[in-house]
């Protein structure tokens, strides 16, 4: 298991009422079993290593505009905001853990998602 996937894996699981399981071949992470917020991306559709999250509106063209290189619009999930982080960089784990708790924050119930400390 890449350390990428060890890392995602554990900031993903930290977040209330998360299961894993697969989805199209990749590890996922859902929100109460239902609603995934959270892909990794193995080489899936390039040679990079990545994951694809649900991601508020306007954040996919702000972070692609300001990074480029770290980030991208995925395939399937782009045309609905959903944001592409490249693994294969040079990874700031504190601003990943932000990233995975705002997409958690985009698809759970208020409930769960005000159960968050801001960040």
């Amino acid at each position: 298991m890449s350390e990428g996937l060890a890392k995602l894996r554990e900031i993903c699981l930290a977040l209330p009422e998360v299961q894993e399981r697969p989805s199209h071949g990749e590890p996922a992470w859902f929100v109460q079993g239902k609603k995934l917020f959270v892909m990794f991306a193995d080489h899936h559709h390039d040679s990079r290593v990545a994951f694809w999250c649900a991601a508020p509106e306007g954040a996919q063209a702000a972070c692609i505009a300001t990074d480029p290189h770290r980030f991208f619009r995925p395939p399937y999930v782009g045309v609905r905001g959903w944001l592409g982080v490249y693994l294969d960089v040079e990874v700031d784990w504190e601003m990943i853990q932000s990233i995975v708790r705002e997409a958690y924050r985009t698809v759970a119930p208020k409930k769960l998602a005000s159960q968050l400390e801001p960040d």
